[in-house]
């Protein structure tokens, strides 16, 4: 994946952001086969806001912290990128600075998988959710919830401007029949 995102020496620090949406082929976005809900939201800026792609709108939580983000699938999925469009240049002290994700069978049971800090972030940032493992590429869940810890100059509330959730298509073999003379050659193609 091209990113201008990029991890800092400090473990779990993101700086920037990209201002163009890039992911690989071989991911595919999960979100609108999911239930979304937010923790709070001002009136005209809930969870449609995050889901709409418009950079213009954004969700806007009211209350204390932490605010929540849940994303609820009727079956075990598998995901392996989270994608959220903040603006720290737009949204100062509303823009996320310490974000965790979380992933269960449903709320009674969340374990975080993720915790990282954003600085300053202006753009897409992406958050993979492989684990230190390399042959752990993704997370099997029914439920991901994204958990804005804190935001930046101690602000109260958050602006999260869009989110994108991404699992790896599904490898679909397919079959190649090929005639030959009053015969068929059935090939599996990988």
């Amino acid at each position: 994946m091209a990113t201008e995102s990029s991890e800092s020496e400090e473990e779990g620090k993101i700086t920037g952001g990209n201002q163009h949406l890039i992911v690989e082929d071989d991911l595919r976005e999960m979100g609108k086969k999911a239930a979304w809900s937010v923790s709070s939201c001002k009136t005209g800026n809930g969870v449609s806001s995050l889901r709409d792609d418009n950079l213009e709108t954004y969700w806007q939580s009211d209350g204390a912290q932490p605010h929540l983000v849940n994303i609820q699938f009727q079956k075990k999925v598998k995901l392996q990128l989270v994608v959220l469009y903040v603006d720290f240049k737009l949204d100062e002290s509303y823009t996320p600075s310490k974000i965790s994700i979380r992933a269960g069978d449903g709320f009674h049971n969340l374990k975080e998988i993720k915790t990282v800090e954003l600085v300053k972030p202006t753009g897409w940032v992406y958050l993979s959710l492989s684990g230190n493992d390399p042959r752990e590429t993704f997370v099997s869940t029914f439920m991901l919830q994204i958990v804005v810890l804190s935001n930046h100059l101690n602000g109260r509330d958050t602006h999260v401007r869009q989110i994108k959730v991404y699992g790896p298509r599904p490898y679909v073999p397919y079959i190649i029949y090929i005639f030959f003379v009053h015969k068929f050659l059935e090939v599996k193609v990988p």
